[in-house]
């Protein structure tokens, strides 16, 4: 076997793994070795162009992840989309750079995680991201920003984000009115105030401003510092395992394979494992870390056990009703008349303006339960609560400690009217993918232009997980997120569902939906709660934000890695991706992993004394 040394080995080179190798290259006496699975697809017109995001699914970029059949989703079986590409999922994902809330952030450290506050992640979400250029007062206006009485002006990192599309598409300050009638506009940038946690928003994209081309982890951190003769970043290299010393739990080094051959790289500092949240536990358990039964029944050779390896899985379901809008509303549904699309392309090349700089996601608003707030529907949610308690019949040991610690916060969280158990979002398209409750499978685009209106539940109790399926690399891991099998989970999405039809028929949004509110042919009414949970089973799909299966947490409770992002009971060895957050936030994952990976980046040279950038 082939085997060179280096200072710091990453396993992974995905949105994480290059914020880190960027950083810690800074320091000219480290070497940094990246190996990545997947290719630089940078130049893909599929990844540059926003629009044509939907193109990657299922394709040589996506890793193409399906989860084991879901009781709580009718038996079905859904795709996790996750990339396979230098820059990770931030070269496949929607381009949605979502803030999160301080509470929910704050929650980390009420779970056992020192310093893992929004005061200790506040600058680390400000360096990643360089906020939009100012815009006019009459552009405030349309965005439903005009009322802001403070803005971010701290952002100053690597990834160029910006409002996405037209910004004067009407629907934007449609969405502002409609929530400020109900008491419910973000009176502030939620980038600078996360106090608020609740309100509507025009949300923020990678996408360039100048460029308008996607603005992923591979352009923003590893192109700018490419040329450093420290940082060696190999692709289509595929790690099999974590290298220990002889009878020892440090980690020496990883065994990879790349150009057909096995080769062997040595780490004299750290191996950093940055595979997601899919694959990261998979590469622990394949390396001898994680649940010694489990190892042991493929014959891996256990290094240290550790239960919590692939535990804890959680994700965020996603679902939709689409609305037909009026017909002078630009939309994204033109783009299926090959005329449209030929002309929009050739706008794109030429100058980077038109339909295609945006993925269609526009509007964001982060949102309780409106009717369990007071009276009758507080008196239900406090009851149904206590009826989910978790208790020593349905778990046990540190899978009891764990589920009780997430209990107390999903309650805190539900209870207060300043935090969301929502995000409800809205899109320039027809959905086509998700599947027909009817049929169960994707319907055909539906003719005219309509409005997907979806809800994303924000802060799932249920849990699931991930774990090898034999001792062979080549193997997928077994994936069962066990979506909507926390009762509570059901209540809460259901009733969010049923409020669509409320949000949607508000007088703000009559100039964008026809009247009287029309739905495509693959979406529903919902005459009940009852319906509205049947129409989440047959139509609910994942937001593909996997994370929690390394989770940072007390080793007592199942936990993974530890503050320092150091995996409990081996030398040598740290996680850094989205499978360490211990409770996902409210909105899309991308921002938050950027930010842990530069918080971990600052950790790891704190503790080595290498040179660090403000």
């Amino acid at each position: 076997m082939n085997s060179e040394s280096y200072d710091f080995i990453i396993a992974g080179g995905g949105t994480a793994a290059l914020v880190v190798a960027a950083r810690l290259s800074e320091d000219s006496s480290q070497r940094i070795l990246v190996l990545e699975a997947g290719s630089d697809h940078s130049e893909d017109p599929r990844v540059k162009i926003p629009a044509l995001y939907a193109a990657l699914k299922k394709s040589e970029v996506d890793w193409d992840f399906q989860t084991e059949t879901q009781s709580g989703l009718n038996n079905r079986r859904i795709d996790l989309n996750q990339g396979k590409a230098l820059g990770g999922s931030s070269v496949i994902n929607a381009e949605v750079f979502a803030p999160p809330t301080k509470k929910l952030i704050d929650s980390w450290a009420l779970l056992g995680n020192d310093g893992w506050t929004w005061e200790g992640l506040r600058d680390y979400y400000a360096k990643a991201y360089t906020s939009p250029p100012r815009v006019s007062d009459n552009i405030k206006k349309s965005l439903g920003v005009d009322g802001w009485t403070a803005k971010n002006e701290s952002g100053t990192g690597p990834v160029h984000v910006s409002f996405p599309g037209n910004l004067s598409h009407p629907i934007r300050e449609a969405w502002a009115k409609t929530f400020k009638d109900i008491g419910y506009l973000m009176p502030n940038d939620p980038w600078v105030d996360p106090s608020v946690g609740v309100g509507s928003f025009s949300n923020l994209t990678s996408i360039d401003p100048v460029t308008r081309e996607r603005n992923h982890s591979a352009k923003a951190y590893y192109y700018p510092v490419k040329s450093r003769k420290n940082l060696h970043v190999l692709t289509n290299a595929v790690v099999e395992k974590i290298i220990f010393g002889e009878n020892s739990t440090k980690a020496t080094g990883v065994q990879y394979r790349y150009e057909a051959q096995t080769r062997t790289a040595s780490a004299r500092k750290e191996v950093i494992v940055a595979a997601g949240a899919l694959q990261s536990p998979k590469l622990l358990e394949l390396s001898g870390i994680g649940n010694a039964s489990l190892l042991e029944r493929h014959d891996i050779k256990v290094v240290r056990h550790l239960e919590g390896v692939g535990e804890n899985l959680q994700d965020h379901l996603v679902c939709d009703v689409d609305f037909e809008a009026v017909d002078d509303l630009e939309t994204l549904d033109v783009l299926r008349d090959p005329g449209v699309m030929g002309q929009s392309m050739q706008e794109f090349m030429t100058n980077h303006t038109g339909l295609l700089t945006t993925n269609g996601v526009i509007t964001y608003a982060y949102m309780p339960v409106v009717k369990y707030q007071s009276g009758k529907g507080r008196e239900f949610l406090e009851q149904m609560l206590d009826k989910n308690r978790p208790t020593p019949e349905s778990f046990s040991g540190k899978n009891q400690a764990q589920a009780s610690a997430y209990y107390n916060i999903a309650k805190s969280t539900l209870l207060d009217p300043n935090a969301s158990s929502v995000a409800y979002l809205t899109a320039l398209s027809n959905n086509n993918i998700s599947p027909d409750p009817a049929t169960g499978k994707p319907a055909p685009p539906a003719p005219g232009k309509y409005i997907i209106f979806a809800a994303t539940l924000a802060q799932p109790l249920s849990r699931g997980s991930v774990h090898i399926k034999s001792n062979d690399i080549s193997d997928a891991p077994i994936v069962d997120p066990r979506y909507l099998t926390n009762q509570v989970d059901v209540e809460i999405f259901a009733e969010h569902m049923h409020y669509i039809h409320t949000l949607a028929a508000s007088p703000s949004l009559n100039g964008i939906f026809k009247q009287p509110l029309k739905i495509s042919p693959s979406a529903a009414r919902f005459a009940d709660l009852d319906a509205a949970k049947e129409y989440l089973r047959a139509r609910a799909s994942s937001m593909w934000h996997p994370a929690g299966t390394c989770a940072m947490l007390p080793e007592e409770i199942g936990g993974v890695v530890d503050s320092n992002l150091k995996v409990y009971g081996v030398e040598n060895l740290r996680v850094v991706d989205s499978s360490i957050v211990p409770l996902l936030p409210p909105g899309n994952l991308q921002s938050t992993v950027y930010a842990l990976a530069e918080k971990a980046a600052d950790l790891i040279k704190l503790e080595y004394g290498l040179k660090t950038t403000n």
